[in-house]
């Protein structure tokens, strides 16, 4: 994991769409280059990030499917 990570999304408990809806408004913040760290439980994530990434050009650092049933993802902002 990148250790200049410098905005975190907590998903958590979210349902789709609202996820990528607030990962959307977040990377709108964002300025180009910097990393954001996702946490969520929506098994949906696991197509709709990777998806929003290759969408708008966002680099999907990693994506993570964890044993307590938790998602973690770090893009990058295009």
């Amino acid at each position: 994991m990148p250790d200049d990570i410098s905005h975190y999304l907590d998903a958590r408990t979210l349902m789709c769409p609202e996820p990528v809806m607030m990962l959307h408004k977040m990377v709108r913040t964002m300025q180009s280059g910097e990393l954001l760290a996702v946490q969520a439980t929506d098994p949906s994530t696991q197509r709709d990030i990777p998806k929003f990434c290759q969408f708008l050009g966002h680099t999907l650092i990693s994506a993570e499917a964890r044993e307590n049933g938790e998602f973690y993802y770090v893009i990058q902002k295009k």
